[in-house]
């Protein structure tokens, strides 16, 4: 027997989250952090409606709202404030959760390291860095040392290495990394506010060549702004407090408004892992990817692969399906993770402009094209296009999130049913595989679907029975009579998944 089901190495807010979400599946998780201590500075400062719904299946969804606020829009304005794009974001989004919440990154992993506490599967060892992993055909060898040089070995079925942007684990794996080569230096300030202050939108990138400029909120009483370094500027120069303080006060922030946290350069890049699997280790995070901020995809893509991971492993684990299947997680996250990079260097393109004239044909061309319309809404979830599909109308999209009554209760779908495999039906449901999966069966009528979600989507794909995925991606569809065959196909694919990865 192993010491553990799964090693994760780092202990940030992927690795964290991918812990709660194992050891609430009952497995055996020991996470191995290099830090002795929290990290007290913020990195990420929000997360989609999508996240916060994944975040949620976590058991932290009650308290997301003490330590988030909601961002009312997203905008690019010109130099001279005219808006080159206008995102309105609402408080009521198809996932059951805000468009956008902003947050303080280290009040968002208190919140998750109190669910590590509350439960008996996990133990944290921090102060312990990983420097050797040896793949076995049964088990994983993971040797780490503490801050006193003391070894220790840990045995597992699985290692995930969620150890960030210069990850050993990776390192280890020998794996080749796509890299883009887009990458630029910003200055990076994060303020508290003194006095309460509205800011509308609440996040903006300001594409002036002069100096672009991003405007983000970041939690109560908590902003960022970030500066672009200028061609020929001075690094040094520019990591300066008393240059954070003169770039922020047109901005009205100054000594006497605000308390300045942190100011620090970073340059970002894009590029991702070529391979997310190598034996019985695995990537997730950014140790397998990285991607320019302008999208705010970061985290949220790592928070998705550790969900898309999650219920994989337990599979395996259970004996429900064989090692394979993890081959699919690669294979459906590298490909989303790849067009969230790709969609964050084609907007990083238009806002690191430095170019005078450059920069006035692409307002012109801009303006142009988006006079007189109103301000649009966030695009959807994206949907997965390969991996662990049936052959359906709408396999692969996300399915939403609305209120729902069952058993006399009224709340949100996913609080209210359940979490896990989910089999939306219209027709009477019996399969003994769905239920070994321990699969979630809701009849839809008119007295379930308060919200009048669910008939809907159903009926978009010409659906009577709609069978998803633990991630909330849908497995796939069928029609009047067709549920046997769509249940009979998930076990084919489980017991011998298709391997590209």
């Amino acid at each position: 027997m192993t010491d553990a089901d799964v090693v994760i190495v780092g202990n940030g807010p992927i690795g964290a989250t991918l812990s709660v979400l194992l050891a609430q599946r009952g497995r055996r998780v020991t996470v191995l952090e290099r830090r002795p201590r929290p990290y007290k500075l913020p990195r990420a400062t929000s997360f989609d409606g999508e996240t916060a719904r994944l975040l949620a299946a976590t058991g932290v969804g009650p308290d997301l709202g003490r330590i988030t606020a909601p961002a009312n829009g997203y905008q690019w304005q010109t130099a001279d404030g005219q808006p080159l794009l206008d995102i309105a974001f609402t408080t009521q989004g198809p996932y059951g959760w805000p468009d956008a919440n902003t947050m303080h990154q280290p009040a968002l992993e208190e919140l998750i390291a109190a669910r590590v506490r509350e439960l008996p599967g996990i133990t944290v060892l921090r102060g312990h860095e990983v420097v050797a992993i040896e793949d076995g055909d049964e088990h994983v060898q993971v040797t780490a040392t503490d801050e006193d040089d003391v070894s220790r070995t840990i045995s597992a079925r699985w290692v995930v290495g969620c150890d960030g942007a210069n990850s050993f684990v990776r390192e280890h794996l020998d794996v080749p990394v796509t890299d883009l080569g887009f990458s630029y230096e910003w200055l990076l300030c994060d303020v508290q506010l003194n006095e309460p202050r509205e800011f509308v939108p609440t996040n903006v990138q300001i594409c002036d060549p002069a100096r672009p400029t991003t405007l983000v909120g970041s939690g109560p009483g908590r902003r960022r702004w970030e500066f672009m370094r200028l061609p020929g500027e001075n690094a040094a120069e520019l990591n300066k407090d008393e240059t954070a303080w003169r770039l922020m006060a047109p901005f009205g922030v100054t000594p006497e408004t605000a308390t300045l946290l942190r100011s620090t350069t970073y340059i970002f890049q894009a590029r991702w892992a070529d391979r997310w699997r190598v034996g019985h280790v695995l990537l997730a995070g950014d140790a397998a990817h990285l991607m320019p901020p302008f999208a705010g995809q970061g985290m949220c893509s790592g928070i998705r692969d550790v969900t898309n991971l999650a219920w994989k492993l337990d599979l395996t684990l259970r004996g429900l399906a064989p090692e394979s299947l993890l081959d699919s997680y690669g294979e459906e996250r590298r490909a989303q993770a790849k067009e969230a990079i790709l969609a964050s260097v084609q907007l990083g393109r238009v806002i690191c402009v430095t170019d005078p004239a450059a920069a006035a044909e692409r307002d012109a061309t801009v303006l142009a094209n988006r006079r007189g319309k109103p301000a649009g809404r966030p695009e959807p979830a994206k949907p997965l296009t390969t991996g662990l599909l049936h052959e359906s109308p709408g396999a692969g999209v996300v399915v939403p999130q609305g209120r729902v009554r069952v058993a006399g209760t009224t709340g949100l779908f996913d609080d209210v049913v359940g979490r896990g495999f989910v089999l939306l039906t219209t027709e009477e449901a019996r399969s003994e595989f769905l239920a070994e999966l321990g699969t979630h069966v809701v009849r839809l009528d008119d007295d379930v679907d308060v919200d009048n979600v669910y008939r809907p989507f159903l009926a978009r794909y010409g659906a009577a029975s709609l069978l998803v995925r633990p991630d909330y991606h849908v497995f796939g569809t069928a029609g009047p009579g067709g549920l046997d065959a769509l249940a009979d196909d998930l076990r084919d694919r489980l017991r011998t998944p298709v391997s590209t990865a």
